[in-house]
């Protein structure tokens, strides 16, 4: 596996993609593991454009990938990912959660919101190893839906080369310590996605 990984999230305001990326550089960092942290400059409005930028194994490095650059991309909403299909390097990988949050041109019908199918295959068409994750599989815990953004970094840990770098049970010892009243809750839901049920488009 390469030293360098780099690794390139969106998403919209509200979702934790910024949490996402904290619980990796946290877990990358106790491992003694080089990285750089780039989150979206300002505050992310529910519902606004999110994206960070994680640079695993560089002790020096420059805050953005560069393009074809991304190693893997993580995306939490379907529209989103387009935005970050021209960072895809080819024989990358990329998750996508498949979660849509209509932009306000959409719902005003001034513009149309793009199938899944035309996103799957712009994602294949850049050369990425596509996992579609359903939100119908997000499970329940104590009776409420899990957080799927721990869900869905948990399916990234099992699913792509990240799980090299960074192992599962660091990301928990990290999980812990950030939500130590919330632990079993946020845990079920990382482990969850470690277990999650994906489609896989070569």
């Amino acid at each position: 596996m390469e030293s360098n990984y780099d690794i390139y999230l969106v998403g919209v305001g509200g979702q934790g993609v910024l949490t996402i990326g904290e619980i990796i550089t946290e877990t990358a960092f106790q491992k003694n593991i080089p990285v750089n942290y780039f989150p979206t400059e300002g505050m992310a409005q529910r519902g606004g454009f999110v994206k960070v930028q994680v640079r695993l194994g560089r002790k020096l490095v420059g805050p953005n990938i560069p393009e074809k650059g991304a190693n893997l991309v993580i995306s939490m909403e379907i529209s989103e990912a387009l935005k970050a299909i021209r960072f895809v390097r080819p024989g990358s990988e990329f998750i996508l959660w498949g979660h849509i949050w209509a932009p306000a041109a959409v719902m005003l019908g001034k513009a149309k919101y793009p199938s899944l199918d035309q996103v799957k295959d712009q994602i294949n068409l850049a050369g990425a190893k596509l996992s579609f994750i359903n939100p119908e599989y997000l499970p329940p815990f104590e009776g409420e839906l899990v957080p799927d953004n721990l869900y869905v970094l948990g399916a990234a840990i099992a699913r792509t080369k990240l799980g090299n770098l960074i192992d599962p049970t660091s990301v928990i010892t990290v999980i812990r310590t950030r939500w130590p009243k919330n632990v079993n809750r946020n845990v079920f839901a990382f482990q969850s996605g470690l277990k999650s049920e994906i489609e896989i488009y070569n």
